[in-house]
């Protein structure tokens, strides 16, 4: 897990996005239909930033290393 937290303003902002199932200052849970967009997506050919980008996420906010380890744990169980 990331050592970036998330401020409240940034944990308001990604529960308001529709892929958010849950959010803390911590963590944040995706829902099953961005999973699957996701690897919709990744099989178009899509890198994964763009993917979260087109999603309405901020990259700079949820970081690098958040991204990276999600798409990681996606694409191998897929």
């Amino acid at each position: 897990m990331s050592k970036l937290t998330f401020t409240p303003s940034q944990v308001q902002i990604l529960k308001e996005n529709q892929y958010v199932k849950n959010v803390s200052d911590k963590s944040i849970t995706y829902t099953d239909e961005f999973k699957r967009h996701f690897i919709s997506e990744t099989l178009n050919m899509k890198t994964t930033k763009q993917i979260f980008i087109e999603a309405g996420f901020d990259p700079e906010m949820i970081g690098d290393d958040r991204i990276k380890s999600f798409a990681k744990k996606w694409r191998k169980r897929y």
